[in-house]
C-alpha cells in the first residue's frame, strides 16, 4: 500500500525555510536539509526561475533526439499470438504458415526470456495467403473480433485484419526501452533487438539509435529524471514517452556525445560474457555481475562530466540541475506560445478596427 500525504497552504503564509527529508536508504534514518524553495517533485528549486514548475507531456523531443515509439499492438483476440507449443501445432498443420510466424518480444520475454510468436499477415502477397487456409481463418476470427468491439475505433480496424492496429514493425535492428520495471533495478535494461523479432505494445523503440543513444539512456542521469518525473505502477518506474523520454534534457550543445560509444560498446561486451543471464537477472542489484556493473560506472561518470564537469555526488543532484536546463528548454516555447495567444486576441479587434 502506498500512501501520499500532501501539506497544502495559502501562498502568502508560505514559511520562508522549507524541510525537506530525504532517504539515501529507503530502509534506515531520513537526512533532514533546509531550502528556500522546494520544487513539487521535493527537490531543491533554489536555481529555478519558477519553483512550481512541473514537467509537460510533450508530442515531440523536445531535445533533439529521434521519436521514440510503442511497438506493434495487435487488437487480434489473441488469434495472431502463440506460445511455443501452439506454435508448433499450427505448423503441424499447416508447415508452409513458417515464414508468417515471427518472434513475438514484449516485456517479459525481452527481460525474462522465453518464446511468443506472432502471425505477421501483412508481410505475405495476397496469392501466398490463398493458399494458407488456417491463417486465413485466423485473419477472418481477427476481422470478426474487430467488428463486434464496442469501440468505433477498433471496428474500423476490421476493414484491414491482416494489419495490426500500430503496424510500425522495424526492418532494421532497433533499441528496445522495457515500458516499466523493477524500482530496485539501478539502471532500465535496455538493448537492441533485430528482425525477424517484432516488438509488443509493452516495450518503447528507438530506430536508427546509437551506441551515444544507449549510453545516455542506460546512464544514471536519465535514471535519476525517470525515477523523479516519470510515472508509476504500484513502485515500479514506467517510461513515458511523452513525459519522460521526449523531456529528458540532453548534455549542452557541442558535448562530445561519441567519447560515449566506447564506453557503451563495453557495456554491451559485459553482457555478452553472461550469454546464458536474462536480462532481469543481470540487472538485479543483488546478482549484477562486477564487469558490467564497473562498465555501467564508466557510463555514468562520462555522461555525468558532459553535463556538469565537476560531476555529482546523488541523484538528488543531477535531478536538480536537469530541472534548470528543463526550464531553460521550456522559457523558449512558453514566449512562442504567448505570442500566438496574443495575436489570437488582437485578431478581433483588428477586424473590427478595419470596419
Amino acid at each position: 500500500m502506498h500512501v501520499v500525504i500532501l501539506g497544502l497552504d495559502r501562498r502568502k503564509a508560505a514559511r520562508a525555510e522549507r524541510r525537506l527529508f530525504g532517504y539515501p536508504n529507503i530502509n534506515g534514518d531520513p537526512e533532514e536539509s533546509s531550502h528556500a524553495a522546494l520544487s513539487p517533485y521535493l527537490f531543491d528549486a533554489g536555481g529555478l526561475s519558477d519553483p512550481h514548475l512541473v514537467v509537460r507531456e510533450e508530442s515531440a523531443p523536445l531535445n533533439g533526439m529521434d521519436r521514440l515509439i510503442i511497438g506493434p499492438k495487435p487488437i487480434d483476440g489473441g488469434n495472431y499470438i502463440f506460445d511455443a507449443a501452439e506454435r508448433g501445432a499450427f505448423l503441424d498443420a499447416e508447415p508452409e504458415a513458417a515464414p508468417w510466424l515471427r518472434p513475438f518480444i514484449g516485456a517479459r520475454e525481452y527481460l525474462q526470456g522465453g518464446e511468443r510468436w506472432i502471425l505477421a499477415p501483412h508481410d505475405a502477397p495476397p496469392e501466398v495467403l490463398a493458399r494458407l487456409p488456417r491463417v486465413r481463418e485466423r485473419i477472418a476470427a481477427v476481422r470478426t473480433f474487430r467488428e463486434d468491439s464496442k469501440s468505433t475505433q477498433t471496428q474500423k480496424l476490421a476493414a484491414a485484419p491482416t494489419l495490426y492496429h500500430v503496424n510500425v514493425v522495424p526492418t532494421a535492428p532497433f533499441l528496445v526501452i522495457p515500458e516499466s520495471g523493477s524500482e530496485r533495478r539501478e539502471y532500465a535494461p535496455i538493448g537492441w533487438l533485430e528482425p525477424p523479432a517484432i516488438p509488443s505494445n509493452l516495450v518503447r523503440i528507438l530506430s536508427d539509435a546509437t551506441l551515444s543513444d544507449f549510453a545516455l539512456l542506460a546512464s544514471t542521469m536519465h535514471m535519476a529524471w525517470l525515477r523523479y518525473i516519470g510515472g508509476r505502477l504500484k513502485s515500479d518506474y514506467r517510461c513515458s514517452i511523452g513525459v519522460v523520454y521526449n523531456t529528458f534534457p540532453m548534455p549542452p550543445e557541442g558535448a562530445a556525445l561519441s567519447r560515449l560509444e566506447p564506453l557503451a560498446q563495453a557495456g554491451l561486451d559485459a553482457r555478452a560474457a553472461h550469454r546464458g543471464a536474462a536480462l532481469a537477472d543481470l540487472y538485479d542489484p543483488d546478482l549484477m555481475p562486477p564487469n558490467l556493473r564497473r562498465a555501467h560506472q564508466a557510463i555514468d561518470r562520462a555522461v555525468d562530466r558532459l553535463c556538469r564537469r565537476t560531476g555529482f555526488a546523488s541523484e538528488r543532484e543531477r535531478v536538480e540541475h536537469l530541472f534548470m536546463l528543463y526550464e531553460k528548454m521550456q522559457t523558449p516555447l512558453e514566449l512562442a506560445a504567448r505570442g500566438k495567444s496574443k495575436r489570437r486576441r488582437r485578431t478581433p479587434a483588428s477586424w473590427r478596427d478595419t470596419r
